[in-house]
């Protein structure tokens, strides 16, 4: 069943609902109304009546009992017809219920009310009063019982006749306005629905030709500022995200083949110098190996430079709490002993952050890596970690203006740079590994000379955490950059 089809049927059902409790309260309250004047109609009747004479024929006594109570009005004959006609319209039925049960009285011209249990225990007890509805004759009348005391009571009656007439009416004409405007509700609430929806099948519609036909370029048109322009807006967005990556992956696949071709040339000239290897001297045969495995290092490094990239900007499963300040350390000891005429110089505060340790392990090495490339023979590299940042600091030439904003891009390598070893993608990779832990990457020059970077990997555990002796102790050699 689709959305438009259940919507249509909710909008049914709730006129629906609506319309049977109106039509209850509306039958409820006229019936009410009527069936009360009704009742009104013979309480007043009650009231009205003028003292009767006494009745002849009747025991002595019992005139003496019913003349203070006003009862009968002018009764002409005393005695009911042999063939009384049946009830029909307002006239009222009244009759005189002696104490024994019997009816001693009755209105003349109009059909015996037998008298019931509960009539005759008020004439019985002459107190007392009763509204009870009864079918004598096939007529439907509402009656009034109420005791006379030592007399008896007193019984009146009236057709109902009108009244149910008047409610049958009410409730055909009722039932068959509520059908329609059922059957109306369902077919507007189906147009509504279609109307309403009409937005989401477009954006349906679209999503379903972009599936059939995948360009990240494509765009939902956007209008308004309702709710499914809001759902537009946001797929848009996701449709950013998505070329976003799509263009960084097809970059990253561009610039990894331009860079493997300079490696793999070299290597295929060396392969074709070793069929003559027989016509190379001993110098010239060293000289081709240590270029060949010079070649073969770079081609590895870079390898493992685009693959590290290629696991994009979200942490795996494999998060631990990390004592960042002794990842650092042990780097700092890795570049020393790498670098023996550059002096490091680290201040360290105990620092734990949560996130992959072998990610941290490669962008610490990769910035140290950096920092000793750019120095120079004799120079000092300054390491300090406060506050979750790590700071790295040369003593070279720093960056030129133009490169700044460039450092930490894939492939970028500043003018000075490109006769030095290297992919360009080592701080690329430090910046992918900062922001996979929710944190962040800065480079700057530093004041009296130098390049300084600055690298957070999110949030840092309070100094309550950290007495904690479970966390991660890294000894994993660095990767080659």
């Amino acid at each position: 069943m689709s959305l438009r089809t259940r919507m249509g049927l909710v909008a049914g059902v709730a006129v629906a609902l609506a319309v049977v409790g109106v039509a209850t309260v509306v039958y409820a309250g006229t019936r009410s109304e009527l069936r009360g004047q009704v009742d009104r109609a013979l309480e007043g009747r009650i009231r009205g009546f003028n003292r009767p004479p006494i009745p002849p024929g009747l025991p002595r006594g019992v005139g003496r009992l019913i003349r203070p109570f006003p009862l009968l009005p002018r009764f002409r004959e005393h005695a009911p017809r042999e063939s009384a006609p049946p009830f029909g319209g307002p006239v009222e039925a009244v009759e005189l219920i002696a104490p024994s049960g019997t009816v001693v009285v009755q209105r003349p011209g109009i059909s015996r009310i037998p008298p019931d249990g509960g009539a005759r225990r008020i004439a019985a007890s002459g107190s007392g009063s009763a509204f009870e509805d009864r079918h004598v004759n096939g007529v439907h009348l509402r009656v009034l019982t109420v005791g006379l005391g030592p007399a008896g009571a007193v019984e009146v009656a009236r057709p109902l006749t009108e009244v149910d007439n008047a409610l049958q009416r009410q409730l055909v004409l009722t039932l068959l306005v509520g059908a329609a405007g059922i059957a109306l509700a369902a077919l507007l609430g189906v147009a509504i629905a279609r109307t309403a929806l009409a937005p989401i099948t477009r954006f349906t519609r679209r999503t379903e030709s972009l599936t059939r036909n995948p360009d990240p370029s494509e765009r939902l048109d956007v209008e308004g500022r309702d709710e499914l322009a809001r759902l537009a807006q946001s797929f848009n967005a996701t449709l950013d995200a998505l070329e976003r990556s799509v263009e960084a992956q097809r970059n990253l696949v561009a610039d990894a083949s331009h860079e493997l071709r300079t490696p793999i040339a070299t290597l295929r000239a060396n392969l074709q110098l070793l069929e003559n290897i027989d016509q190379l001297s001993p110098e010239d045969r060293a000289g081709l190996r240590r270029d060949m495995l010079d070649e073969l290092d770079d081609l590895t490094a870079l390898v493992g430079d685009v693959v590290e990239l290629a696991r994009g900007a979200q942490p795996g499963v494999a998060v631990d709490d990390v004592r960042l300040d002794e990842v650092v350390e042990e780097a700092v000891g890795r570049a020393r002993r790498a670098a023996t005429d550059i002096a490091f110089v680290a201040d360290l505060e105990p620092t734990v952050v949560r996130g992959q340790a072998d990610r941290m392990v490669r962008a610490v090495s990769n910035l140290l890596d950096n920092a000793r490339k750019w120095s120079p023979p004799g120079g000092t590299v300054e390491v300090g970690l406060r506050d979750g940042v790590l700071e790295v600091r040369d003593h070279g030439p720093g960056f030129d203006e133009d490169d700044l904003p460039h450092v930490f891009d894939r492939f970028y390598r500043a003018a000075a740079a490109r006769d030095m070893p290297g992919s360009g993608l080592g701080l690329a990779i430090v910046r992918q590994a900062a922001e996979a832990h929710g944190g962040s990457v800065e480079a700057a020059n530093a004041p009296g000379g130098g390049a300084v970077l600055r690298v957070s990997f999110g949030r840092v555990a309070p100094p309550a955490e950290r007495a904690d002796d479970s966390y991660v102790r890294l000894t994993a050699a660095k990767p080659a950059s």
